[in-house]
């Protein structure tokens, strides 16, 4: 069994290298490449998300700020069960921390990245079963054509979209007073987010 498993880690091993050394955008990043992703080939939850922020570009690990506190709380589940490779993939639309505005506020994520990388990533996780797609960004790529006019709108119509897929919106700061002005996110989707997450993971 292990004889026919090494070839296919071997593989797996190769490709994370391939991307963690990726220096394609390097003119672009100002605090230089440092592509930070997640995932062993046995993960059931794949998050996408947006890019790193500077914390997690110094730390190198996902979610690693406030948005990742929030974000695990709207799953239901604690920091071991979030950082385990083996059940839970993180892959940024974006790897590498983008830079910021003069006015404030972080760069979009470049846009080079998710069709140099994404294809291949997604296919090195073959046992996922419920990807969330974190913001905006997110939303935008592996939903056009389906998504509506606004990411809210998107989000609330989650009914609508397959059970392997949950758009959710970003879960910074910004995103208090959006939850206060849409009261449907916690009473109805939350509930089914951590649901589906928990029979999962």
């Amino acid at each position: 069994m292990r004889a026919h498993a090494a070839p296919r880690e071997d593989a797996f091993d190769r490709l994370m290298a391939e991307v963690r050394a990726c220096a394609h955008c390097v003119p672009h990043l100002p605090l230089g490449p440092r592509p930070v992703l997640r995932g062993l080939p046995s993960a059931r939850l794949l998050i996408t998300s947006q890019a790193p922020g500077t914390k997690v570009h110094e730390t190198g690990l996902s979610f690693n700020d406030r948005s990742g506190d929030r974000l695990r709380q709207w799953l239901g589940i604690d920091r071991d069960t979030f950082y385990d490779e083996r059940r839970v993939a993180i892959l940024p639309m974006g790897l590498c921390y983008p830079g910021r505005y003069e006015a404030g506020g972080d760069l979009p994520p470049r846009p080079e990245c998710a069709p140099l990388w994404h294809a291949r990533l997604l296919a090195a996780w073959p046992r996922v079963e419920l990807t969330l797609l974190v913001g905006s960004y997110a939303i935008d790529y592996y939903l056009k054509g389906r998504r509506q006019k606004s990411m809210t709108e998107t989000v609330r119509a989650w009914r609508d979209f397959p059970p392997a897929i949950l758009p959710l919106p970003h879960p910074s700061w910004r995103t208090t007073a959006w939850e206060k002005q849409n009261p449907w996110f916690a009473a109805e989707l939350l509930p089914e987010l951590q649901h589906r997450v928990r029979t999962l993971l």
